[in-house]
């Protein structure tokens, strides 16, 4: 039995070291000190609040034994002035009182007040009052400990985050530089560009090429999936169509190491689906439609490999979408894709995009589609040209979208307006 004491009274002290009691009573002092000192606690004596509150302050205690009835500051009052300190941690505080009535008690538990022991103090009945404010106190800290591990742990997550978000924003940066010029003039016709990734990064791509003053090869696409994987294919295959480094790039040919010729879209479609499905590891496979055009003639040659419809608006206001579809680009190996052939006239305009512009959801819950779109593609042209046309055309989607801070997708677009 003896030990069992023993073990417990350790138990108790592990959590309760400090106890202070505070009485007006000097021979209450002596006996609460003596039943508590034998029970291995360190014991703090004070004959009034006022002392008592400059104890708590210069030694905390985790213990309060304090008389109801006091001279200056009862009790509870000092309870109330207690809970105001400023402490690490939590401080059990016990009340002893000869009051009995409902009311008392219920004016002890506003003052902060954790328990109650009735005058005369049964030894066991403290012990076991102890007890109880020790496992409070237990799962109280064991709590604190618990939210400092989170505090510290979220603290290394949001340096982590702030890294990731540094790297993400210049990523942004970089796939911003892979579409370099955002309009140009290419004899009387006008190319321009729009790019609006719905993350930091995403995987849409447009640009544009010239091999010759009079030849043009014009591309959208859009890489399966969002985010970092998405952005790195689309600077793999920014290198395929490279209009900085024309050796690299698959739409052209080298001719009697003069000059280079444009492919056909249909062989430079299978030629990048040839170097994505060989890619080891790869899942992520994409959609294109890419353009190669004569400038003096009109004459275009266009593939759509799963891509949206391309949008024709003519200079007589009818309006038509372009290709039958076709199988994405590295998906499958072997494919053979066919092309759309068209003639541009004065005033004409074509315009590629992604699906971020066709499946955006509306207020009313639908999506835009590829009608809507070619209605919204007929106003905006009636109002503006080149790059304002395709800002205006983004920001009309963006206000008529049901969530209007969130893209949900990519969004970009190229256009050309021939003979503008």
């Amino acid at each position: 039995m003896q030990a069992g004491k023993i073990d417990r009274a350790e138990s108790v002290t592990g959590v309760m070291r400090r106890v202070l009691v505070v009485d007006d009573s000097a021979l209450q002092l002596k006996i609460m000190a003596s039943m508590l000192g034998k029970w291995g606690f360190e014991v703090l004596q004070a004959e009034s609040g006022p002392e008592a509150l400059e104890i708590c302050a210069k030694t905390p205690p985790d213990l309060i034994v304090s008389d109801w009835m006091m001279p200056d500051m009862d009790g509870p009052e000092f309870c109330r002035q207690f809970r105001k300190m400023d402490r690490e941690s939590y401080g059990y505080f016990i009340l002893l009182t000869s009051k009995s009535e409902k009311g008392a008690v219920a004016q002890g538990l506003d003052s902060g007040a954790d328990d109650f022991l009735t005058k005369p103090v049964n030894a066991h009945e403290l012990r076991a009052r102890i007890n109880a404010g020790a496992r409070i106190l237990s799962m109280e800290r064991e709590l604190s400990e618990k939210n400092k591990q989170v505090s510290d742990t979220l603290a290394e997550l949001q340096e982590v985050h702030d890294a990731i978000d540094k790297d993400l924003r210049q990523a942004r940066t970089i796939q911003q530089s892979l579409v370099p010029e955002r309009t140009r003039m290419i004899g009387k016709s006008r190319v321009s560009l729009l790019l609006q990734p719905c993350g930091h990064v995403g995987g849409d791509l447009v640009g544009m090429f010239t091999p010759g003053y009079d030849r043009l090869g014009l591309y959208s696409i859009d890489v399966s999936g969002h985010g970092i994987t998405s952005a790195m294919v689309t600077a793999r295959v920014a290198g395929y169509m490279s209009s900085t480094f024309p050796d690299q790039n698959i739409g052209l040919e080298r001719r009697f190491e003069e000059f280079h010729a444009m492919r056909s879209p249909a062989l430079t479609a299978q030629l990048l689906n040839e170097r994505l499905s060989a890619d080891p590891g790869v899942e992520e496979y994409l959609t294109m439609a890419y353009l190669a055009g004569d400038m003096r003639s009109g004459r275009m040659k266009l593939v759509q490999a799963g891509h949206p419809p391309p949008i024709l608006l003519r200079a007589d206001r009818s309006i038509s979408l372009l290709g039958e579809g076709g199988l994405p680009i590295g998906l499958v190996d072997d494919v053979a894709y066919d092309q759309v052939e068209l003639t541009l006239s004065k005033g004409d305009r074509l315009l590629l995009y992604s699906d971020g512009f066709t499946e955006a959801v509306l207020q009313n819950g639908e999506m835009l589609g590829e009608d809507g779109l070619a209605d919204l593609f007929q106003t905006c042209a009636s109002q503006g040209s080149g790059t304002e046309l395709l800002e205006d055309m983004f920001w009309k989607l963006t206000t008529l979208m049901a969530d209007n801070d969130d893209l949900g997708d990519d969004v970009s677009a190229a256009l050309l307006e021939f003979d503008a």
